[in-house]
């Protein structure tokens, strides 16, 4: 099986940013049966986990985002810029420019020509 945290255009994270923290972790936790695990690297951040394995994380709206609850789809890139230049090029638009995810990897926004927006990552090795 491909491992989507280094395949190039695979689907490899997805993040709940919601200004309920406490609701969203009873909610999804009884929805899908997750274990829910807290960890706190650079800011409180909530693992859900099945059978062990890592599916999605949870947060709190951070200040600099629209304070609109969300879930945001992470795809995999071989190199953040140039697949951020590529958005522009195909029409689309940097939202939020590249920025670091302590031991994790580099991302940024982008949304497409006709608004939908995606997070492009790069992992740390």
């Amino acid at each position: 099986m491909i491992n989507p945290m280094k395949q190039h255009g695979a689907f490899s994270w997805n993040e709940l940013m919601t200004n309920d923290i406490e609701g969203a972790k009873t909610f999804y936790a009884k929805m899908f049966n997750w274990n829910l695990e807290s960890i706190d690297k650079e800011m409180p951040y909530t693992l859900a986990k099945i059978d062990g394995q890592d599916v999605a994380g949870l947060m709190t709206i951070p200040p600099n985002a629209p304070p609109v609850p969300t879930w945001n789809a992470y795809v995999t890139v071989d190199d953040l810029e140039a697949s951020a230049k590529l958005a522009i090029d195909l029409g689309g638009k940097v939202l939020m420019e590249a920025s670091d995810i302590p031991n994790v990897g580099r991302f940024c926004v982008i949304c497409d020509p006709q608004g939908a927006t995606l997070t492009l990552i790069t992992y740390y090795e």
